[in-house]
């Protein structure tokens, strides 16, 4: 087995170069097809760089953690480090028995043994490698797309929006709940929003939710307004008998931000008719 080791890494430029010409022919029909020549060119040789490490070092964890997650962020399929193993195994095989001048059973199946112990262990590295950096980063990108998912926007001193987008279960009515009540706190809000604008459907559990959230809001203090009620909306809440009295309810963004400035003692001024108004004073003061 060390004598084909040896053979393997003595001529290794002829296998990479063989193994090249294999990998390069799946470009063209497989999953690496939009990927420019220079850039699928470089990753292969790295690939086959790390191949050739991790056999003389019998296993090299860095080499293949740091490809794993190379191939991760450029994009590439699981397939692509599969693809390539299988043809390694393929043309190390082929190559090292051009090399013999025996060749019997107990040569294959000594051949066999030593190419499955150098490819089945980097196999089992780089799929686990690549996995575990796959899921790590769909952890990630999950809590992203939670924080995401249920934000409070500050718009002006004591009014803050709530802009809700898509299906509400019960994990992401949980983490609106959470940031409802810490931003409402947080930025000292007299108002909240909460706009559904962007809710497909409203059933008897997102009422419920809603209305818990709403509750929450008004026991530290602050007024819930509920904003976004399209008339499909208003009709489903009547017909499930939900009842939603307790807090004021807007068809619109626009209209609930009039309410908010209203109950925070504000109101909208049009400045141009303001300094029109003020004209036609100074006007009629100078007798014109």
């Amino acid at each position: 087995m060390m004598e084909f080791k040896r053979l393997l890494i003595e001529n290794s430029d002829s296998i990479v170069q063989k193994w090249m010409e294999e990998i390069e022919s799946l470009k063209d029909s497989n999953y690496t097809a939009t990927i420019s020549d220079e850039l699928y060119e470089s990753t292969n040789r790295e690939f086959v760089n790390v191949i050739f490490t991790s056999i003389r070092n019998e296993g090299s964890t860095k080499a293949v953690e740091d490809f794993s997650e190379k191939i991760i962020n450029l994009g590439w399929p699981l397939s692509y480090i599969t693809d390539g193993l299988q043809i390694f195994r393929r043309v190390s095989t082929e190559y090292l028995i051009t090399q013999s001048e025996v060749v019997d059973s107990n040569f294959f199946t000594e051949l066999s043994s030593s190419v499955n112990e150098w490819v089945e262990p980097l196999i089992r590295e780089l799929v686990n490698e690549y996995s575990g950096s796959w899921e790590h980063i769909v952890s990630l990108q999950r809590v992203a797309l939670q924080e995401l998912s249920a934000p409070l926007i500050p718009v002006m001193e004591g009014i803050t929006i709530m802009p809700l987008i898509g299906t509400i279960d019960t994990e992401r009515a949980k983490l609106i709940m959470e940031n409802l009540l810490e931003g409402a706190i947080k930025h000292n809000s007299e108002v909240v929003l909460i706009d559904i604008t962007g809710v497909p459907v409203v059933d008897t559990m997102v009422a419920h939710h809603i209305i818990q959230a709403a509750e929450a809001v008004r026991l530290i203090g602050s007024t819930c307004i509920l904003v976004g009620i399209r008339p499909e909306i208003a009709q489903t809440i009547v017909n499930l008998g939900i009842d939603l009295s307790n807090f004021p309810t807007k068809s619109s963004l626009k209209k609930g931000f009039s309410t908010a400035l209203a109950i925070t003692g504000r109101h909208v001024t049009d400045l141009n008719v303001k300094e029109n108004n003020i004209e036609k004073m100074m006007d009629s003061l100078r007798g014109e």
